[in-house]
């Protein structure tokens, strides 16, 4: 096995890359132990009442509704202990920015903007869920776009 390090001002963020011919069981160890240590495992509850782990990069959206906050996963959504606020501080490195008062989408499930003449950008999401920015926070989704 070959391991690299590589320093160079390009690389804002800390960069992982297993790269080999084929997949095997060396390369499926060395991903499950590297998501095992870096991913954020967050708790919540299954529309029937079950307690689920649930990866943020499985998530598209952490929304307020009737005083919980929903994430929004693919095919389901789970009720979350944590507050906005926390999710947003405990996600940020992760991709998931605010994009309102009440909720933060992951960037990366991002599948298309819509600039509305009124200031506002639609925000259509990779699963087809459709949402709006504030205005306050027009300014940071377009800053995300330009990096």
């Amino acid at each position: 096995m070959d391991i690299k390090t590589v320093i160079n001002e390009r690389y804002k963020e800390t960069e992982i890359h297993v790269c080999k011919d084929r997949t095997d069981d060396e390369v499926k160890n060395i991903v499950e132990t590297l998501h095992s240590m870096y991913d954020t495992i967050l708790t919540g509850t299954d529309p029937v009442g079950n307690r689920c782990r649930i990866r943020p990069a499985e998530i598209f959206s952490f929304y307020a509704e009737a005083q919980h906050v929903v994430a929004l996963g693919k095919d389901t959504r789970y009720t979350m202990n944590e507050k906005l606020y926390q999710l947003e501080k405990l996600l940020k490195s992760q991709g998931f920015v605010r994009i309102s008062k009440s909720e933060i989408v992951n960037f990366r499930k991002i599948k298309a903007l819509d600039l509305g003449i009124t200031g506002t950008i639609k925000v259509i999401l990779r699963n087809g869920y459709e949402t709006y920015t504030s205005r306050r926070n027009v300014a940071r989704i377009k800053e995300l776009l330009n990096q």
